[in-house]
């Protein structure tokens, strides 16, 4: 059975593999304090600038939570599209655990804009208010598109001229800077974010994520966020006993410190290889479904959000979704357009072949 469910159904790289072996080499020291966790701070300076701080940690919503709890006060708000992770499918996490009200906004093709940051500037001092304090961005979004250098650039402004705080969820960053061809630090340190779940997993990690703190000067507050995130990263049980195989498998996908930082082909590091691979197969299953003719049947495939990064959106009828479903696993996303359509979710992952693509865009026209 194939699958174009998630990314999180690939496996885990060899290299990453590899990485996890060769940490497994005698005794070292616990939480963090061990050589490979060393070289993996190496790096992250070299990736993300001088100051950006490093701690792994276990998943991707322990990395939002402590993101978000470090970069706003108990009382804070923070400022998210009405589709973001950290709003729609965290089981109200940096709420429950974080004490945080989400300030949830309308968003288009999954982007929101400077204005989302000025419609909650007159709350500020306002005692009935959650006071906003981080303005949020999923990169790439829930939709599967790419804030641009400069929108990202726009938006960090914006919320730093309020006096927010920046923090971006990087689930699948690795394929914002792909889309873009840029470097991780053009998108996150250059552009203003303050703080960044770096995302791991769905690029051909096992198991752990990232929290990356880039700046502390950005509200003003105390403790920095450099200071606050240790002590929060074990109150919320995302510290791990042995770091060092969190931090092999990012050291893995980052590169050795010395190794270039961005590239092409097999220099590249592994972030950039397998999120370019990703996007290929997207865009090759994108391209298929229209080549196939299948967007001009009349009860065919309709695509309902821009196709940028590794994912594409569409919907289709039900029962030829259900018929498709029996040669490769996918979800539904929301109802459609009709109650006998429905939106569907289409992802491709770095072990996405051609040959999966295809087939599954000819079982697709054999559903339909």
């Amino acid at each position: 059975m194939q699958h174009f469910a998630s990314d999180n159904y690939a496996p885990v790289h060899p290299e990453v593999m590899a990485a996890i072996v060769a940490a497994n080499d005698g005794a070292a020291v616990s939480y963090g304090d061990d050589p490979v966790s060393a070289r993996l701070q190496e790096r992250t300076t070299e990736v993300f600038g001088e100051h950006a701080r490093i701690f792994p940690v276990l998943n991707g919503t322990g990395a939002n939570v402590i993101s978000l709890m470090a970069a706003a006060p108990r009382w804070g708000g923070v400022i998210a599209s009405d589709v973001a992770h950290i709003h729609t499918d965290e089981n109200g996490a940096p709420e429950r655990v974080g004490g945080l009200k989400i300030l949830a906004v309308p968003s288009v093709a999954g982007r929101i804009g400077p204005e989302s940051v000025d419609r909650f500037a007159g709350d500020i001092g306002d005692v009935h208010r959650a006071q906003p304090a981080v303005l949020s961005l999923t990169q790439v979004t829930e939709l599967g598109t790419v804030y641009s250098v400069a929108d990202l650039k726009l938006l960090a402004d914006t919320a730093h001229a309020a006096g927010l705080r920046v923090h971006v969820d990087g689930s699948r960053l690795a394929n914002a800077a792909a889309t873009l061809d840029v470097g991780l630090r053009e998108i996150t340190t250059d552009v203003g974010v303050d703080i960044l779940s770096f995302g791991a997993a769905k690029n051909g990690g096992m198991l752990g994520e990232a929290v990356v703190v880039l700046s502390d000067g950005a509200a003003g507050a105390a403790p920095s966020l450099s200071e606050a995130v240790p002590y929060l990263r074990k109150a919320t049980m995302q510290l791990a006993s042995k770091t060092r195989f969190v931090s092999a498998q990012l050291l893995a996908l980052l590169g050795a410190p010395g190794t270039p930082t961005s590239g092409s082909g097999d220099g590249a590091p592994l972030w950039l290889r397998n999120a370019a691979h990703s996007n290929t197969m997207g865009a090759r299953l994108r391209a298929g479904i229209e080549a196939a003719g299948l967007l001009d049947r009349p009860s065919g495939v309709r695509v309902t959000s821009p196709t940028e990064a590794n994912v594409v959106f569409a919907t289709l009828p039900r029962a030829a979704a259900d018929r498709a479903r029996t040669h490769a696993r996918f979800y539904d996303w929301a109802p459609g357009e009709t109650a006998d359509r429905v939106e569907v979710r289409w992802m491709c992952a770095w072990d996405t072949t051609e040959a999966d693509v295809d087939g599954f865009v000819q079982a697709l026209a054999e559903a339909l």
